[in-house]
Formats: structure tokens, sequence, C-alpha cells
């Protein structure tokens, strides 16, 4: 289990990622163009069979074993009234997990995925950013392990999603101190705020920058200082999993806002990455861009809890089916286009 002693752990990490593995993915190309159908027929299920095959080292890749896993926080900013929800939702959602009675329970049963629940200190939540930086550096370190604890040798593919509420403020805040760009850019109507709701979240989002931007100088502190212990936790789980070569489904804005400060250290660090969707939460689509995602799936979805990529998980499951069963032109004695 991979778990990081120290921010400089860390950063370290950060600045070695390994690669995919070019061999498996020239042998999958190969396999893929011997298949019988035109070139290129399936589209992007060729594409995800093949990113697949070179982050599992192998010409066949395989979904054996997926997990899925959902971290939960609460915010101290959420006491400023952003959200449509009282913050003791948080753990009343994770009992209704723990009963199977939420969206992901339901669609993470369907496509096969272990359902992993990890609640980070719902008693304490972080600080309120507009004053202080939300996380110490023990808490954030530790969050960033809770997540990194998760993630197993075996696994075939990962996916993360997140319960707190309140959390796509500090979501919209860690967008705008990554990616740049207006404020207004980040900040959406989260779980259903009105346009006065939405503009206190664009005056928060504002204040935290104006107070922590000129000390985000790395991803670990640009998590601590404007995050949250959930989306530090996915920070931590996708790290973990880059580091183990196992590849990942990126569910929702707030699973895509937990990456932009380790993407802004190092671009290609969402290489081992698939989006899994475009939400509905406003500025998802222009984070996906500036990450260099083209998502699957564009649903209307914002649930988060990692549901998007649940479904998602599914178009993953046809595009190896066909990639491993389907049989070859000298195999099927079917003539090649000329």
């Amino acid at each position: 289990m991979i778990q990081f002693e120290s921010r400089g752990a860390f950063a370290a990490a950060l600045a070695d990622l390994p690669a995919a593995n070019k061999v498996a993915l020239a042998a999958a190309q190969l396999r893929q163009n011997a298949l019988t159908k035109p070139l290129g027929s399936l589209g992007r299920l060729e594409d995800i069979a093949i990113f697949m095959a070179s982050w599992q080292d192998r010409e066949r890749p395989r979904l054996d074993r997926i997990r899925a896993a959902i971290f939960a926080g609460n915010h101290g900013i959420a006491a400023r009234g952003l959200s449509t929800y009282p913050a003791e939702v948080t753990a009343q959602m994770v009992a209704n997990f723990a009963a199977g009675g939420a969206a992901i329970n339901a669609m993470a049963d369907a496509c096969g995925a272990e359902l992993v629940i990890v609640p980070i200190e719902l008693e304490r939540p972080t600080a309120d950013f507009v004053e202080e930086p939300a996380m110490s550096e023990g808490d954030c370190l530790a969050a960033i392990n809770a997540g990194a604890g998760v993630v197993e040798d075996g696994l075939d593919l990962l996916f993360v999603g997140e319960m707190g509420i309140g959390n796509t403020t500090p979501a919209a805040a860690l967008c705008a101190q990554s990616c740049k760009g207006a404020v207004e850019d980040w900040v959406g109507a989260g779980t259903g705020l009105e346009m006065d709701g939405v503009l206190r979240k664009r005056i928060v989002v504002s204040l935290a920058l104006a107070c922590h931007g000129p000390a985000c100088n790395d991803a670990f502190e640009t998590l601590r200082r404007l995050g949250g212990r959930e989306i530090a936790a996915m920070a931590g789980a996708i790290l973990a999993a880059r580091m183990k070569r196992i590849p990942v489904l990126l569910d929702g804005y707030i699973a895509c806002a937990s990456i932009a400060p380790l993407v802004a250290d190092q671009p290609q660090f969402a290489a081992h990455c698939l989006a899994a969707h475009c939400s509905a939460e406003a500025g998802h689509l222009r984070l996906l861009d500036w990450l260099g995602l083209e998502p699957l799936l564009r649903l209307g979805m914002r649930l988060g809890e990692g549901t998007g990529a649940a479904v998602a998980t599914q178009l993953v499951r046809s595009a190896i089916a066909a990639h491993n069963g389907m049989a070859t032109f000298a195999e099927a004695r079917v003539s090649q286009a000329q």
C-alpha cells in the first residue's frame, strides 16, 4: 500500500510519474487493426481498449477487479450557506451508502465494481478557507494517504467519488487557482442554488484566492489551503493509481478538480485517466478542456458519488469485450479490405 511520509514524498512521487507501456500499446493497436471490422469502425471504443492495454501492460486488457472508492468530508465553508443542503447531510448520506440505499450502490453493483466508502473526520470540518487554510499540513497529508490507501495491487480500473456538502465551492477555488481564468468561469449552482447563492459563492472563492493564492506554490499547498479532506483523498488515490499504473475513470467536476493542482505542477499527470462524463455543473467542460480530456458521456448528470464513472465503466467493458472477443481476419478467414 502506498503511503506518503511527508509532503516532500508526495511532491517526489508527482515528479516521477511512470508512463504507459508503449510495447503493450503497439500490440493492442495491431490487434485492433486485425479484427473483423473496418479500421476505426468502433470509434472511441477502440481507443479505450488500447488505452487500457497500455496501462495494464498487456495486449488484451481485463476488468476482473474494479474498485469504486467514495470519500466523504465536511467543510467549514458550508456554514456560509453555500449549499441548498445542511452539512449534516454528509454523514446521513454516508449512512445511506453503508445501508446500500444510494445511487452509487446500485450503479457500482451494475458495473461490477467493489465499493469502498471512506468517511474522513466528518465530526471535524475543514476550516473556513476565507479566514485560514482549509487544512493543516498534517490533516492534508492524512487525507491524501486515506485516498492512497484504497489503491491495491491487482486492480484493473479505479474510479473515485465524493460526498461533502458545500464541496463545489472548494472545487471552484482549486480550478480558479490552478487553471486560472475568471472566478465566474468556475462557480456554478452546485446542488441547485439560485443566482444570489451563486453570487455568494463567487465572492467567497474570490476572497479565498486573495487570501491564499500567493502561497499556493505547489500542488500540496493548493490542496491544503483551498481543498477539503475528501478532495485531497481523491487526489491521493489517483496519484497512487498512477504509481501502480492502474487506469482511472474520472467522475464529475469535483473529482476532476481534485487533480487540477497536480496537473498544474505536472501537465502529463492525467495521462492515465479517462473522463467518464461531462456533468451539468458549470465549469466542468472548461476543466475537461484544460485537462485535455474528452468525456465519454454527456448525460446531464451532476450527482457526484462516482455515479458518472460507474455508468462509463459499462463502455469500458464493451470496449474490452470487443477487443478481446472478436476474431481476427485470419482466424475467421475473412478477406480484408484492399
